[in-house]
């Protein structure tokens, strides 16, 4: 008994061992698990005639800052993938007019970036890699949590859009 109890207890130290080796790479994931599920909730759950709401006449529309978070999305995960960018930051502004087209691009967008948080180690995150910030170099993880605090901004403007329109957003329908 006494040899079953200590092999338990070793494999309970592995366990916690293995599962700590990145916990700053596992957190950013946490983090952009949980905005990308408010991000692509909040382009499925909006109606399509709301897709075109404006507060004001100087702000985007609910679709257009879904489209401009999927092509900013592009520009972040590129550099944190160390490629090219397919996408220009104004891109689905411009040619992604209806929801399916937002919805479509939004999707695409967050299967591109999760390329991106799936790699990331805590080693990696360390590294220093080419900005898109304008800044010769970033560290990955720099670019990544950018990404993350982007998303999660106009996640704002999103719930505001929202309770303007007398819904309850993704992540307050979740509570």
């Amino acid at each position: 008994m006494r040899h079953f109890v200590l092999t338990l207890v070793m494999l309970a130290f592995g366990v916690a061992s293995a599962a700590a080796q990145n916990p700053i790479s596992d957190g950013i994931r946490s983090q952009w698990n949980g905005v990308k599920k408010n991000i692509k909730e909040s382009a499925e759950q909006m109606t399509d005639e709301n897709y075109n709401f404006k507060p004001t006449p100087d702000v985007r529309s609910f679709g257009a800052i879904l489209s401009h978070v999927a092509g900013a999305s592009y520009l972040f995960c590129a550099a944190a993938r160390g490629e090219k960018s397919p996408h220009g930051e104004e891109d689905f502004e411009k040619t992604a007019t209806t929801k399916a087209a937002i919805v479509k691009a939004t999707n695409d967008a967050i299967v591109y970036c999760d390329a991106a948080f799936t790699a990331l180690t805590d080693a990696t995150a360390a590294q220093m890699i080419d900005s898109p910030f304008g800044s010769a170099k970033a560290s990955r993880a720099q670019v990544l949590v950018t990404q993350i605090g982007h998303d999660n901004e106009h996640y704002g403007n999103l719930v505001t859009y929202f309770r303007l329109k007398g819904m309850v957003p993704p992540s307050s329908r979740r509570q």
